[in-house]
């Protein structure tokens, strides 16, 4: 499995972008696919991600972010709203697809006027 993302880039405070990421290989009916975030000098940590019944978002972007997938096209897109300066990150998506995880190359966004 092989993962693509895009979409990172710079913005100014207040703003969105939107981040793709798709899996490309054999695959069939993923299990989660999500977005992490590492800051410069933090550790990785969940955004969010999405299963078949159910979606997760971490505290400090609820509200603000919107994660959804296109199971079709294996894509899983991340949309950013009101973006802060502390959500300045490389942001890195996953899936688990037969209790393996597979990560794609990230994508740095920047957040800042």
């Amino acid at each position: 499995v092989q993962l693509q993302a895009s979409g990172g880039g710079l913005v100014q405070p207040g703003g969105s972008l939107r981040l793709s990421c798709a899996a490309s290989g054999s695959v069939f009916s993923i299990d989660f696919m999500g977005w992490y975030q590492q800051a410069p000098g933090k550790q990785r940590e969940l955004v969010a991600d999405i299963s078949s019944d159910r979606t997760y978002y971490a505290d400090s972007v609820k509200g603000r972010f919107t994660i959804s997938r296109d199971n079709a096209k294996n894509t899983v897109y991340l949309l950013m709203n009101s973006l802060k300066p502390e959500d300045t990150a490389v942001y890195y998506c996953y899936v688990r697809y037969w209790g393996t995880t597979y990560w794609g190359q990230g994508t740095l966004v920047t957040v800042s006027s």
